[in-house]
């Protein structure tokens, strides 16, 4: 029954979408479904531009389907509600990160981990459970599932808010969940990009002493003075590295390109934990001595679920954390998308979308 009416009634959209692995995005009218019983739609302010973003508009995770609309960091204001919708109302400052959708039957989603759910649905690219494709938040207007909706705290501003819902839970749950949390830890950051600044945030404000690892000398001046890291390493100097040898509880790892891991093994305690965040196109190689002989952990983290999610944009409010941003015009997409690859961002692009997407209306 359902169905019928969202097709008698679809939603008018207008967004921006690659239409083939060029990655070239350019305007896009679609239609997002009716607003379902649980449903909760809004209207779109900002959206962050993700590394994501990029590789699935040039396919190369080869997953991409076209036309495809990016973004998974939105946030905005709640237009309509669903008849069963509880927690939001018209008005709310809302956000949806990278998923829209999961089984509600596994264990990972009894667990409140719809975000390793073997059916968790994307916020864009993906298949919907009407089969329909989802489109993400380089867009309007947004329509979504009541329990993959976020309540933005209104003392965060939207803007530098809306990376937090990938950018921020990648960071903030592997620190929580292994256990580099603890004041008075030595928690080092690999990277200082879109991930790693706000990674150094969190753990500042978990009340960690953070060491920012990176290839560029010239971040550091940033990683100190600017985001209060307590030191930083240039993981090029064999001296640097050398002195801080076993010195560190635990490492995120944020950075995607190919790069050695057995020098940030080395930085570790015994019983030393490196986690991994980038998404490297190629395997990495991996030595297993120095493991063994430290009890050392490598592991991995993806994004996280919705009650983490939501309660990192609570922490995020509490100790006022925001990504640092660059505000840029829908019409700058594809400018901005060449800085990204550059790396030439402080150190996270938002769309405002609310200002310069011209209404479908």
């Amino acid at each position: 029954m359902v169905v019928s009416t969202e097709q008698e009634h679809p939603k008018k959209a207008l967004g921006w979408a690659a239409r083939d692995s060029s990655g070239v995005l350019s305007p896009f009218k679609f239609s997002r479904r009716e607003t379902g019983e649980k449903d909760v739609s809004f209207k779109v302010l900002y959206c962050g531009i993700c590394h994501s973003d990029l590789h699935m508009a040039k396919n190369e995770w080869g997953s991409s389907t076209y036309p495809l609309v990016p973004g998974h960091e939105i946030v905005g204001v709640v237009t309509e509600v669903g008849s069963k919708v509880e927690k939001f109302k018209v008005g709310d400052k809302v956000g949806v990160g990278c998923m829209v959708g999961s089984c509600h039957s596994c264990d990972s989603c009894a667990n409140n981990l719809e975000n390793y759910c073997p059916k968790m649905i994307l916020t864009y690219g993906s298949k919907y459970l009407d089969g329909t494709t989802t489109y993400g938040g380089y867009s309007d207007v947004m329509v979504a599932d009541e329990h993959f909706i976020v309540r933005v705290p209104d003392s965060l501003p939207l803007d530098g808010a809306a990376p937090l819902l990938c950018a921020g839970i990648t960071t903030y749950s592997p620190l929580r969940y292994f256990g580099l949390d603890k004041p008075g830890m030595h928690v080092g950051v690999v990277g200082l990009g879109g991930l790693g600044h706000v990674a150094v945030k969190f753990a500042k404000a978990m009340g960690v002493k953070v060491t920012v690892i990176s290839t560029s000398p010239n971040k550091k001046e940033e990683a100190i003075d600017h985001l209060h890291a307590d030191s930083f390493l240039v993981s090029r100097d064999q001296d640097q590295m050398q002195a801080a040898l076993g010195t560190m509880d635990g490492i995120i790892d944020t950075v995607s390109a190919v790069h050695p891991l057995l020098p940030l093994i080395g930085l570790l305690k015994s019983h030393g934990k490196l986690v991994m965040i980038g998404a490297p196109e190629k395997p990495l190689e991996l030595p297993v001595f120095p493991l063994l002989v430290g009890r050392k952990i490598v592991g991995g983290s993806c994004i996280g679920g919705m009650k983490e999610t939501q309660e990192m944009i609570d922490f995020a409010a509490k100790h006022n954390i925001t990504a640092d941003i660059e505000v840029v015009p829908i019409d700058y997409l594809n400018t901005a998308m060449e800085r990204l690859v550059k790396a030439d961002v402080r150190y996270r692009f938002v769309i405002d979308i609310g200002n310069t997407l011209k209404s479908s209306s």
